[in-house]
C-alpha cells in the first residue's frame, strides 16, 4: 500500500502472485487493472470507516490494517462478483471492506490470545500500542465492519453475522483444545471451518447474493469458499513448521510453542511409537518450551512423516474448491478463482 492507503497496480500484481503461488500471474494481466481499481476503492472505504474522533484509536486501527496481507477475502468477493455480472463492483465495495475488517479484528484478538509478538514482521498491535488499546481496537474494527455490512439486505447481514459468530466459536473451541492431543482430524477440521473457512465462504455467498445469482450458484460458491479456507489454513499450519520465518514474517513452530494442535501434530501423535508418543505429549504439553523442546517436537513430526499427508489433505480441498466453480460461467475471473485455490497451497507466505 502506498502512503495514502491505496493499492497501486504494481503492488496488486505482487499481491495476486502471492495469492496464486508459483503460477504465472501474467495470464491475468488483462483483468488486473480492473481489480486494482476495485481494491483501491475498497481500501478507501476502509480508510473512511476507520476515522474516529479519538486519533489514538484511529492510529491503532490503521496500524492493524496497514500491512494489508494478501487481501484474500476482498479479492474473492470482488472476483466472484465480476464473474457473475458485467456490472461495476461498487455495490460490493462496502461488503469487501467489511469482511477484511472482520478478518483484521480477528487477527488482533488472535495475537492477544497467543501472545504473538509479531504480525507479518512488524510488532503486533498489543506490542505496539499496549494491551488495553489492542482490545478496544479489535472491537472497533468489528463494529465498523458491521456498520458497513448493515447497508445490505437482511440475508447478507445474516451471513456476515453467522460468519463472525462461527469465528468466535472456533476461537473458543481452539482455546479449549490447547495442549490436547486427543483431538482428531474431524475436530481439527471443525475448528478450521469455524475460524477460517466459513468467513471466506460467507463472503463469496454474500457477493453472489448481491449479484442476484441463483440459489444453486450461491451454494456452490459457499462450497468453494469453505474448501479454499480449509486448504489455506492447512498450508498455514504447514508453513508454521516448514516455512521460512524471514519470508512468512512470523516465528516458526509457533503452534507447537503455544500447544495448538494442528494436523501435523495430530498426525504425528497418532503415528509415533508408544515411546515416542509419550515424549511428544510430554514436550507438547509444556507451558513454557525452550527452543530445544520445539526442535525435538519438529524432529518427531519428521520421524512420523506428517508433511506429505498434510499436503495431500490440502490438495484434496483444493480439488473440492475447483469442482464447486463449475456452477459459474467460464471467464477469466473463474480462472482466477481456480488459480487462487491452486495457489493457496503453493505459496511461501
Amino acid at each position: 500500500m502506498n502512503p495514502s492507503g491505496s493499492t497501486d497496480a504494481g503492488s496488486l500484481e505482487a499481491m495476486v502472485r502471492q495469492v496464486i503461488g508459483h503460477q504465472d500471474g501474467s495470464r491475468f494481466v488483462e483483468i488486473l487493472p480492473q481489480l486494482s481499481d476495485d481494491l483501491n476503492e475498497v481500501d478507501a472505504v476502509i480508510q473512511e470507516a476507520l476515522r474516529s474522533t479519538y486519533p489514538f484509536l484511529t492510529e491503532a486501527a490503521n496500524y492493524a490494517t496497514a500491512s494489508g496481507g494478501k487481501r484474500l477475502r476482498p479479492l474473492v468477493i470482488l472476483v466472484v462478483y465480476r464473474g457473475l455480472t458485467s456490472d461495476a463492483t461498487k455495490p460490493v465495495h462496502p461488503l469487501a471492506a467489511a469482511f477484511q475488517l472482520i478478518h483484521t479484528a480477528s487477527l488482533v484478538h488472535d495475537d492477544l490470545i497467543d501472545h504473538a509478538p509479531l504480525r507479518r514482521g512488524k510488532p503486533s498491535v498489543h506490542e505496539a500500542f499496549g494491551l488495553p488499546t489492542a482490545i478496544v481496537a479489535g472491537d472497533y474494527l468489528f463494529v465498523r465492519a458491521f456498520q458497513l455490512a448493515g447497508r445490505y439486505s437482511p440475508e447478507v447481514i445474516q451471513r456476515c453475522g453467522d460468519a463472525s459468530a462461527d469465528l468466535a466459536l472456533g476461537e473458543v473451541m481452539q482455546e479449549n483444545s490447547r495442549f490436547d492431543l486427543s483431538i482428531d482430524r474431524e475436530r481439527y477440521l471443525r475448528i478450521v471451518t469455524l475460524k477460517t473457512a466459513n468467513a471466506i465462504a460467507a463472503g463469496a455467498e454474500a457477493a453472489a447474493m448481491v449479484a442476484r445469482a441463483e440459489p444453486r450458484v450461491i451454494r456452490s460458491l459457499g462450497e468453494y469458499g469453505q474448501a479454499l479456507g480449509i486448504a489455506f489454513q492447512l498450508k498455514d499450519d504447514a508453513l508454521d513448521m516448514y516455512g521460512e520465518s524471514d519470508v512468512t514474517g512470523k516465528p516458526l513452530l509457533s503452534d507447537l510453542r503455544e500447544g495448538l494442535p494442528t494436523l501435523p501434530s495430530i498426525l504425528a501423535y497418532q503415528r509415533l511409537s508408544d515411546r515416542e508418543r509419550e515424549e511428544f505429549e510430554r514436550l507438547f504439553t509444556l507451558r513454557h518450551k525452550r527452543q530445544a523442546h520445539l526442535l525435538r517436537l519438529k524432529e518427531l513430526c519428521d520421524t512420523a512423516g506428517v508433511r506429505e499427508p498434510v499436503e495431500r489433505e490440502a490438495e484434496k480441498w483444493v480439488a473440492t474448491a475447483i469442482e464447486a466453480l463449475h456452477a459459474i460461467p467460464p471467464s477469466p475471473f473463474r480462472d482466477l478463482l481456480e488459480a487462487v485455490a491452486s495457489g493457496s497451497i503453493q505459496r511461501k507466505v
